[in-house]
């Protein structure tokens, strides 16, 4: 007498984790991801953040020769890349925040600074104004640091970047205005914060020697960044009045780049 068929077990359908790479992966290949390309979680308030440094130095003098550049192909390409699609203005400002970011990071936060971090600091740095580009403000009704952050993330995994390499870059371009006194940052998001606030504002000047922002602003000239700034702040906000930059508050935002005093004799 034939059997009547056993009920199947029902199993919840949970994939096989996968690493960042696109292959079957473990616990361990997700953190060493998280380790190598800077997703360490840090904190997004400023005052928290320094803070936390341990035993941070009094920084010295340097230039951008004590900062070599990667020597990747990705980075090379994601060099001419950014020099042919951002304005000379923007370009210059993304490598001051890269030299900037490391000088800061080696006096108050070393212990980040491994050729893997550095690297993807500078694929940030590089891209991290990328929405704001005459062609890409105007295509898009995301925020320019959204429709920044999609972007690169397309950008890096056709370039050949690993996907982990990539979100980092990503969630530090789309972060990189979201100054705030709660919660945490990446690492990478965090860097770039400090230096995009002392680039465009000012702020912190005790973390980087001032002889250093003369070398830097005389390797990549500010040719009038703080107007320059400003002035993509507004259209940012006459484009999209929902736009992420009103966090920050227009008015008070434009005046604080306006009215950077450090940068001024360099302007």
């Amino acid at each position: 007498m034939p059997q009547p068929p056993q009920p199947q077990q029902s199993h919840p359908i949970i994939p096989n984790p996968l690493s960042h790479h696109h292959t079957p992966g473990s616990k361990m290949a997700r953190e060493e991801d998280i380790k190598t390309y800077g997703f360490a979680a840090l904190p997004r308030s400023t005052a928290a953040l320094l803070a936390s440094r341990v035993d941070p130095k009094q920084p010295t003098e340097l230039g951008v020769d004590d900062i070599p550049l990667p020597d990747s192909p990705l980075a090379g390409k994601v060099v001419e890349y950014a020099r042919r699609e951002l304005p000379v203005e923007t370009f210059n400002h993304s490598m001051r925040v890269f030299y900037y970011g490391i000088a800061i990071a080696r006096f108050s936060f070393p212990e980040l600074l491994t050729p893997s971090w550095i690297t993807t600091y500078l694929l940030t740095s590089l891209l991290h104004d990328i929405g704001t580009t005459p062609k890409n403000i105007t295509s898009t009704l995301l925020s320019f640091e959204f429709h920044g952050g999609l972007l690169v993330l397309d950008l890096l995994k056709k370039e050949g970047a690993p996907t982990a390499q990539a979100e980092s870059v990503a969630e530090a371009v789309i972060r990189h205005q979201d100054l705030g006194e709660t919660g945490f940052v990446t690492s990478i998001t965090a860097v770039i914060l400090l230096a995009t606030i002392f680039d465009n504002v000012g702020k912190n000047a005790e973390l980087v020697h001032p002889q250093t922002i003369v070398n830097i602003t005389n390797a990549y000239p500010r040719m009038k960044w703080s107007q320059c700034f400003a002035h993509t702040i507004g259209q940012e906000m006459e484009l999209k009045p929902w736009a992420h930059t009103s966090h920050l508050g227009e008015k008070e935002f434009k005046e604080g780049v306006l009215g950077n005093t450090l940068m001024e004799p360099f302007e």
